[in-house]
């Protein structure tokens, strides 16, 4: 596999973090791959050692911070950046990409539009139209029509490891899933496909909410059946917040909901859970965003979707009593005593 070509264009990764570069690796398996990165030092460490945090590098991986480079080098692009810094990267690659583009973004996380001078600790609730996935950012911000995401249980430190895996690529268009699939796919990353564009990428937004109460329970030393009470209710819940933001229900069931759920909500390496359990241990918020190196996209999941809910009137009490902890000081004990008495009357009622 390693040494068929799939594609005579390389294929451009936008991100040189940890997910990023674990997928230009498994690009790389297959084609060449063009990786930006904003820092020209991570650049010149790549071209001179192969490496970068820690990981070896692809040979076929060659670093640039040319975005008008990469763009007239690649048909195909995998856009990774967090969400809060996803608009003004497609700002910037805007002016020079074309129709016949594929963008497949890697990004976890929600953008959203207010009026000048609103902030999302100003306004009071949050319509549908006020918050925008990375598929409809990259609408917004470009002429490029063929999006996709990727989604699905994908800790990157398995990935560099080899570690057998798998992700979705959802599209509203057969020939992005298609790229995704001839591009992505080897002998252990098994990709597989998922027309519900908007419902893939909420699964994969809102599970890092779950993440963070997981990493709370495992804290504050609970145990299995805990975590099992805490997965279940936490898909009952995406899937009651996905439906009220467009997303359909199979898209929760699957790989990117509940494959990458149990993934998250199970893992020290997974950022949201680390959050929780840091929270559970006594650390601040702001303590424990200053000690990561990386972006927890819960965090600031967690402040939108509590905007959705007042506006939506969605039943999501996770979320809310994660937003008091982490915002309004209510302590994880008073949290998950909250939880425990919340009147829940059955099982399954979305079906």
């Amino acid at each position: 596999m390693t040494s068929k070509k799939l594609s005579n264009k390389p294929v451009g990764v936008i991100g040189a973090g940890s997910f990023g570069i674990a997928i230009a690796n498994i690009l790389a398996q297959n084609v060449e791959v063009l990786l930006y990165a904003r820092d020209p030092e991570v650049i010149k460490k790549i071209a001179n050692t192969k490496e970068h945090r820690g990981q070896k590098m692809h040979t076929n991986v060659t670093a640039t911070g040319d975005l008008s480079y990469i763009a007239s080098s690649c048909n195909v692009l995998f856009p990774i950046v967090p969400s809060s810094a996803f608009r003004e990267m497609m700002q910037q690659l805007s002016p020079y990409l074309h129709p016949y583009h594929i963008l497949i973004h890697g990004t976890k996380g929600l953008d959203i539009s207010l009026p000048k001078g609103q902030t999302i600790d100003t306004v009071k609730s949050l319509a549908r139209e006020d918050v925008r996935t990375m598929s409809e950012v990259i609408m917004d911000e470009s002429v490029v029509v063929r999006v996709g995401c990727l989604a699905g249980p994908n800790l990157a430190k398995e990935l560099y490891a080899g570690q057998p895996a798998a992700t979705v690529v959802a599209s509203h268009f057969d020939e992005v899933i298609d790229a995704g699939e001839r591009l992505l796919r080897n002998d252990l990353f098994q990709v597989y496909s998922n027309k519900d564009l908007i419902g893939i990428e909420l699964a994969g937004v809102l599970k890092n909410i779950i993440a963070i109460a997981s990493g709370v329970l495992s804290g504050m030393g609970h145990g299995e059946n805990a975590k099992g009470l805490l997965i279940s209710r936490g898909m009952v819940e995406m899937i009651y917040l996905g439906k009220a933001m467009g997303g359909d229900v199979t898209a929760f069931l699957g790989l990117a909901g509940i494959g990458d759920l149990v993934a998250t909500c199970n893992s020290t390496l997974s950022r949201n859970f680390t959050v929780g359990y840091k929270l559970a241990q006594g650390m601040s918020l702001d303590e424990i965003l200053q000690s990561m190196e990386e972006v927890a996209e819960g965090v600031n999941t967690i402040k939108i979707v509590k905007k959705i809910i007042d506006h939506q009137k969605v039943r999501a009490p996770i979320t809310e009593a994660l937003h008091e902890v982490l915002f309004e000081g209510l302590s994880v004990e008073r949290a998950i005593n909250m939880l425990m008495r919340y009147p829940y009357n059955v099982d399954i009622d979305f079906i």
